[in-house]
C-alpha cells in the first residue's frame, strides 16, 4: 500500500502575511509530514516562500474592491486551483479567502479551518461594503469545520450576531511569536539617553490611531521638547484611511516625527528604542505588541480588543483610551517619568507573558490537533 501524503492549502490575502505570520506554523506541519502549498497574490515575497521550500501558488485578489463580478470571478478562480491542487483541507485567512475559498471548497467537497485574525473596517465601519460582507459572512461561515479566533471579543461578536456556532470556535493566541528569535537586545546608547525614545509600528492608516499620534507629540512636546518620536510601516493605498506620503512629509518637516520608511527585519529598529506605541482602535491580536513585549519593550496602546490582551495596565505598559490623544500623551508622559531601571522591569514582565502565553509552538500545537480531528473525520 502506498502512503499519500495529506496536503494542506494555506490561503490568504497577500505572500507576505504567509511569509512574516505563517511560516512558523507551515514548518510544523512540515515535520509532521504533511505537504502544504501555499496560496496568495504574488508580491515581493512570494519568491521567498519558494526559496524557503514552501510551494507557492499565485490567485489574484482585489482586496480592496468590492465589485460583485470581481469576487464570482475569484470564488470561479480558487475552485480551479483548488480543483488542481487537491489540497486534504485547507486553512482560509482574512475576509475573502474566507468567504470565497469556502465558497469553492464547498463545492469540491474540501473541509476547511477558518482563522479570524482581526475585524478590520468591516466591523469599525456601517459601509454598504460592511453590511455585504457580514451577511456574506453569516452564510460561509457554515462551512469550516472550525474557526480560529484571536480574542475573546471577537468571537463573543461572531457568536452573538449568530455568523458562527459556538461549537466550532477555537481560541488562540494569535499566531503565536517565535520567542527564540525575537529576544531582547543591548541598546548601545540606552544608559547615556536623559529621556525614552518612542517609535510607532503600523500601517499607515488612521485605524491605527497614527492621527492620535501626531497630536499626542503635540501635546508632549510642551512639556517634553527633546523626546524623540518615529514612525516605522508600509504605506497602505487603496485603503479608505490611509495616510498619505504628503502628509507624513509635512510631519516630518515640521519635527514632529522621524519616518523611518518599513523594514523586513524590524528587530534592530526595535532594539533602539524604548517604547513601543499602538494606539489602534482594534486588532485581532496585535503582532506588533506581542514583537515588541518579546524583546522586553514596555508598551502603550489601546484599551481594546487585541491589544489589551497582551498588555497588562501598569505592569508591562500603560493602557490609554480608544480615539483619545490626550489619554494616549498622559500615558505616553508616564513612561518618560519612570526611571530607566523601571522601564526595563516593565520589559521584563512583558517578556514573561508572551514566553508564558504567546510562544509559537502553542499555537501550532493547536493547528495540528485540529487538522488531524478534521482529517479523521472527513
Amino acid at each position: 500500500m502506498v502512503y499519500k501524503m495529506k496536503t494542506i492549502g494555506i490561503v490568504i490575502n497577500t505572500s507576505w502575511h504567509i511569509y512574516h505570520f505563517r511560516t512558523g506554523l507551515i514548518k510544523a506541519l512540515q515535520k509532521q509530514g504533511y505537504h502544504v502549498v501555499a496560496i496568495a497574490p504574488k508580491d515581493i515575497y512570494s519568491h521567498k516562500l519558494v526559496d524557503s521550500d514552501i510551494d507557492y501558488y499565485e490567485i489574484k485578489i482585489n482586496n480592496m474592491g468590492t465589485n460583485l463580478f470581481e469576487d464570482t470571478k475569484l470564488t470561479y478562480d480558487y475552485y480551479r486551483l483548488f480543483k488542481k491542487i487537491r489540497p486534504d483541507i485547507l486553512l482560509l485567512y482574512t475576509i475573502k479567502p474566507n468567504i470565497y475559498g469556502s465558497i469553492a471548497a464547498k463545492m469540491l467537497n474540501i473541509p476547511v479551518i477558518s482563522s479570524i485574525t482581526g475585524l478590520g473596517t468591516v466591523f469599525l465601519h456601517d459601509s454598504l461594503s460592511s453590511k455585504i460582507a457580514k451577511i456574506l459572512y453569516k452564510i460561509t461561515l457554515k462551512i469550516p469545520r472550525k474557526v480560529f479566533f484571536e480574542n475573546p471579543y471577537d468571537e463573543s461578536i461572531f457568536i452573538e450576531q449568530g455568523f458562527v456556532k459556538k461549537n466550532k470556535v477555537i481560541r488562540i493566541p494569535g499566531a503565536g511569536i517565535n520567542t527564540n528569535e525575537y529576544v531582547p537586545m543591548e541598546n548601545s546608547d540606552f544608559d547615556a539617553r536623559s529621556q525614552p525614545k518612542f517609535l510607532f509600528i503600523a500601517r499607515l492608516v488612521k485605524d491605527k490611531g497614527l492621527l492620535e499620534y501626531i497630536e499626542a507629540i503635540r501635546l508632549l512636546r510642551i512639556q517634553y521638547p527633546d523626546t524623540e518620536f518615529a514612525i516605522l510601516g508600509p504605506y497602505y493605498p487603496g485603503n479608505p484611511t490611509a495616510i498619505t506620503q504628503n502628509e507624513m512629509e509635512k510631519w516630518v518637516k515640521e519635527g514632529i516625527v522621524d519616518y523611518l520608511g518599513e523594514s523586513e527585519d524590524v528587530r534592530p529598529i526595535i532594539s533602539r528604542y524604548d517604547c513601543i506605541v499602538l494606539p489602534s482602535y482594534r486588532e485581532g491580536l496585535s503582532r506588533v505588541l506581542l514583537e515588541a513585549a518579546s524583546m522586553a519593550k514596555p508598551i502603550v496602546t489601546t484599551n481594546v480588543p487585541g491589544c489589551r490582551d497582551v498588555v497588562e495596565d501598569g505592569i508591562n505598559g500603560f493602557l490609554c483610551k480608544k480615539q483619545d490623544a490626550q489619554d494616549l500623551a498622559d500615558k505616553i508622559g508616564k513612561i518618560i517619568q519612570l526611571t530607566n531601571e523601571e522601564r526595563m522591569e516593565m520589559g521584563k514582565k512583558g517578556r514573561e507573558k508572551v514566553v508564558k502565553e504567546f510562544d509559537e509552538p502553542l499555537v501550532n500545537n493547536k493547528y495540528i490537533d485540529t487538522i488531524q480531528e478534521a482529517l479523521a473525520v472527513y
